[in-house]
């Protein structure tokens, strides 16, 4: 099954000179875009009258007072004003997707779990139709933790758009192609790469190559960030350049639409007349931005042992708790191990805070059978795992010369919440319900004798 459609064309700015076709370059940057020469202000934020006819607006990501270094907004100069794109609300059912806190009674969330790819079907479905709960953690209401999600796209959106007011969206392809088109321009993303999308932001989701799979991270909480580097410096890991952030691109057209939004884990739908992705310039930091993977420049050890999976964090959403992350997204991908009289692939741990990996394509080292491209495993905080016996084995025997992995790239949500599974983890999903056994030829080694490796 291989769907396609034309997604709808966007009148959109000039591309600068020096930047990738479509797309500004950095990380949390202060940007300027227009589609039309003279729609956004200078020296200014709110004239009297903006050219063209246009309305000012502010879409604000933090507390107006949040420090300054913390302090995310961005003004909208559009065609109508947000309150235009709102009317009456209904309440709808949007079953398969679920918030925290959410724990199903005959559910259990304390174990070792992996998953198979979750399987497409025949039915047409859509960004809001096609996405999948897999775990919940913390609370929408108070704005901490998050959910993970799969998503089975076979359809586009049209004339329907769709907002988070409970969360920013961290969104890994694993299969197909998608668009994203926003209220501050078009993000087109495809597997290897990554895309965030602000809490708030009105966006469609148009298939270019199908059908598309995925993940989701729903952060409720602080919004990512780079994390510091520390001692490493002011290089490597994810480079702020290589992040890309679209510029202006808007609809100036009418048409029955539909406006779903999601608000404290309920889902609302409003009818209105026009598409709300109307703003024609913008200036400011809250904005979505997209990230290719291969980009991504890991660093390890060079003599022995190797560091924790923490050194592989691409983003980072803090918690208020110094160190203690509501949500690190990490990247395992391509690398050189070199280390000396070491076990090299995760080691056996127990760990404060919950893990929940998902497998873009390739082998994984530390599990080199059963975890799929498309799978996902959980391993709740706490709750003890590492190699499989093929894995340690090997590790524990291999002629320790410099060795690339190739072909692997896997990622982590990993938060300080338990992670509580969905009626559809449980009882829908493909689950494995003989991951646990992959431990079990696990041998007793020891037998008292001195010096023995």
């Amino acid at each position: 099954m291989n769907r396609q459609t034309n997604p709808t064309e966007m009148t959109q700015a000039a591309t600068p000179m020096g930047t990738h076709e479509g797309y500004m370059p950095g990380f949390g940057n202060d940007f300027e875009t227009e589609a039309l020469p003279g729609a956004l202000p200078q020296g200014m934020n709110s004239p009297q009258k903006v050219n063209y006819g246009l309305y000012g607006e502010q879409l604000s990501g933090t507390a107006f007072t949040a420090p300054s270094h913390q302090n995310e907004r961005t003004w909208c100069y559009r065609i109508r004003p947000s309150v235009k794109h709102s009317g009456r609300y209904t309440r709808i059912d949007v079953p398969y997707w679920k918030s925290a806190p959410h724990v199903v009674e005959d559910v259990t969330s304390l174990g070792q779990y992996r998953w198979d790819p979750v399987p497409h079907s025949e039915q047409d479905l859509t960004w809001i139709t096609g996405m999948r709960t897999m775990t919940t953690a913390g609370d929408v209401n108070t704005q901490v933790g998050m959910a993970s999600h799969i998503y089975l796209v076979t359809a586009s959106m049209k004339d329907e758009y769709f907002y988070s007011a409970d969360s920013e969206m961290l969104v890994v392809p694993q299969e197909g192609r998608l668009r994203f088109a926003t209220e501050l321009g078009i993000i087109d993303i495809e597997p290897k790469e990554i895309a965030v999308i602000p809490r708030g932001l009105v966006y469609r989701v148009e298939v270019l190559e199908g059908p598309a799979r995925g993940f989701v991270c729903e952060n409720y909480g602080q919004k990512f960030e780079l994390p510091g580097r520390g001692p490493i410096g002011a290089n490597c890991m994810a480079n702020p350049r290589d992040f890309k952030t679209p510029v202006a691109a808007y609809e100036d057209r009418d048409a029955p639409s539909t406006l779903t939004i999601k608000w404290c884990g309920q889902f609302h739908e409003t009818e209105i007349g026009h598409s709300p992705l109307d703003v024609v310039a913008w200036h400011g930091n809250y904005c979505p931005v997209k990230y290719d993977l291969r980009n991504y420049c890991p660093v390890g050890a060079i003599l022995f042992d190797h560091p924790d999976p923490s050194i592989f964090t691409v983003l980072t959403a803090p918690s208020g708790v110094p160190g203690t992350a509501n949500i690190d997204f990490v990247l395992f991908r391509e690398r050189w191990m070199v280390a000396e009289d070491t076990f090299r692939p995760p080691w056996y741990h127990k760990n404060v805070m919950s893990e929940l990996m998902g497998n873009i394509y390739g082998q994984y080292d530390a599990k080199p059978q059963g975890f799929v491209p498309g799978g996902m495993s959980l391993h709740n905080m706490m709750l003890p795992h590492g190699p499989d016996k093929n894995a340690f084995e090997g590790a524990s025997n291999a002629d320790l010369g410099p060795e690339k992995l190739d072909n692997t790239m896997s990622f982590m949500f990993e938060t300080r919440f338990p992670q509580h599974l969905t009626e559809f983890a449980g009882k829908e999903a493909p689950l494995q319900d003989d991951y646990i056994d992959c431990w079990d030829s696990l041998e007793k080694k020891f037998d008292g004798t001195p010096g023995k490796k």
